[in-house]
């Protein structure tokens, strides 16, 4: 068996260790609320007023005027990251980190329940941090699962039982369905994970194309064969963004903003003496609709120039197709490698 372990409102849950006098506050982790920020993170406090990731700081400050904003340290989070899955890669025989506050992990031979339990009690006494764990046959049920019972709660979905566990939830909480895949299926009446799960290959086949649908109403009957990858150079990234003050339609501004942060990307590759196949760059628009881009390649790569050239050109390839001022940019790097690219001044012998 194994675990989706997520830390539950971890930025916020870092902020009021560092800040005690807090507790019992509604706290938002975000940007300035006077401004175009957004909330990273809210605390279990903030969400009773409705307050959620993604929203602008400024509507959680409609919602709550007496909630206090605290702004985003990244590295002291990451510091905070790195000791909680220090101290699960000591519990568990394979731990694959897919973010900052959450993974996979493949839990060890006992009671599965009990093992998860001895985890998550591990992380509140060693860390002082709550977190929920979904224990089932696969990755995608465990996902789920552990969104079930936040915060602090376990969900077991027993061997068997996956496809009875999924078939009444929402279709939007499967996974890799979409805005657009959920209205699709709504419309033509399937509005639960149970319904994507019935559906015969000629309407699937209707629906959604190909073998993204094949693998969607897999998944919809709990089969998902993917295992716990404890490669942690493919299970890391890094990522830096920037909201706007005003809406910027300024190329050579996103152009410039872009190049700045492959610039700290590729310090960051360097120090930790990787590389990284794949660069994305995001967007968001005025209506906080986010466009992501992405480009791999067959080596990694560390070099700020060549970061910040395809995080461009991804720019310039999302704003073909949909021409706006933006509200944010950002670009990070993942498919982390332990070795350097040969410099382009460099001879191959």
């Amino acid at each position: 068996m194994l675990a989706h372990l997520d830390l539950d409102a971890f930025f916020a849950a870092v902020e009021l260790h560092r800040r005690p006098e807090l507790r019992g506050r509604p706290l938002v982790v975000g940007g300035d609320p006077r401004g175009r920020g957004v909330v990273a993170t809210a605390s279990y406090d903030a969400r009773k007023y409705g307050i959620r990731s993604a929203m602008s700081c400024a509507e959680a400050l409609r919602r709550c005027p007496h909630v206090v904003f605290v702004r985003p340290d990244h590295l002291e989070y990451r510091a905070w990251s790195e000791r909680v899955w220090g101290l699960v890669r000591e519990l568990a025989p394979v731990v694959e980190k897919i973010g900052i506050d959450e993974g996979y992990l493949v839990l060890p031979e006992g009671d599965p329940p009990d093992e998860a339990a001895r985890i998550q009690q591990a992380i509140r006494s060693e860390v002082r941090l709550s977190a929920s764990l979904g224990v089932a046959s696969c990755k995608v049920v465990a996902k789920i699962a552990s969104d079930m019972r936040k915060p602090g709660g376990i969900t077991y979905v027993q061997a068997g039982e996956e496809a009875v566990f999924l078939a009444p939830l929402p279709i939007r909480r499967l996974p890799g369905v979409g805005p657009k895949s959920e209205e699709r299926l709504a419309a033509a009446g399937i509005v639960t994970i149970g319904g994507l799960a019935e559906l015969t290959d000629e309407r699937l086949a209707a629906l959604l194309s190909g073998k993204v649908g094949e693998e969607l109403r897999d998944r919809a009957r709990g089969i998902d064969r993917r295992p716990v990858d404890g490669d942690p150079g493919e299970a890391i990234s890094m990522s830096s963004e920037e909201t706007f003050e005003r809406d910027v339609v300024d190329r050579r501004e996103l152009h410039a903003r872009l190049r700045s942060m492959a610039d700290d990307l590729a310090a960051g590759l360097v120090r930790k003496g990787m590389t990284a196949r794949t660069v994305t760059t995001k967007l968001r628009y005025p209506d906080f609709s986010i466009v992501t881009r992405s480009q791999s390649g067959p080596v990694g790569i560390d070099d700020a120039g060549l970061i910040g050239d395809i995080a461009c050109a991804l720019l310039d390839r999302a704003l073909e197709a949909r021409p706006d001022a933006l509200r944010l940019v950002g670009a990070g790097v993942s498919g982390f490698e332990r070795h350097r690219q040969l410099s382009l001044l460099e001879e191959v012998s």
